[in-house]
């Protein structure tokens, strides 16, 4: 797997400060997307041993909150397999960091074992290890510049412990404008 980028103070997707990680491909193309550089597999650098090891370094401190993975598209099966590997060390190493999955795939459609496209041996376990699943592909009839963490109406943010307990998705109270969490 290649990344194209990782922001080491985000605050912008996900609660608190956070390290993002932006990997590298994605066949979703969505019109508007805004990062279409990462569309390419090839695009960035290889995601070695070293830069896993200078992200868990980077989110030892306790003032960062956790990782967010986006893209690309990081539930691309090619990604998955390179990711889970990487998520349990996280889980292991920082148990405090949370977990933030930008994926244009949804909810049911990672959860679908006949989709190829984006169901594999570790999908149900990256979401076992993740906390919120924003979900939906980018529609740019449905930009929003209004929404918290997300970029289209029609994208979800998802609680991935409830979700999958119930097996169906549950909604975030992140999706609620600033002023009604605090």
């Amino acid at each position: 797997m290649n990344y194209g980028q990782v922001f080491y103070a985000d605050t912008a997707n996900g609660i608190g400060a956070r390290i993002s990680l932006f990997v590298s491909g994605c066949t979703h193309h969505c019109p508007g997307c805004f990062n279409e550089e990462t569309w390419d597999f090839n695009f960035g650098e290889p995601f070695t041993r070293e830069v896993e090891d200078d992200i868990i370094e980077h989110l030892r401190p306790s003032y960062i909150d956790g990782l967010s993975l986006l893209g690309g598209e990081p539930m691309e099966a090619q990604n998955q397999r390179a990711l889970l590997p990487f998520l349990e060390r996280v889980k292991q190493e920082v148990p405090h960091a949370t977990i933030w999955i930008y994926s244009g795939y949804t909810f049911e459609e990672l959860l679908d074992s006949e989709n190829p496209r984006c169901h594999t041996e570790a999908t149900e376990r990256i979401l076992e290890l993740s906390d919120i699943l924003v979900d939906g592909e980018f529609i740019l009839a449905e930009k929003d510049v209004n929404l918290r963490f997300r970029g289209s109406r029609n994208q979800r943010i998802l609680e991935l412990k409830e979700s999958l307990r119930e097996h169906a998705p549950v909604r975030s109270r992140y999706e609620q404008p600033r002023k009604h969490l605090y």
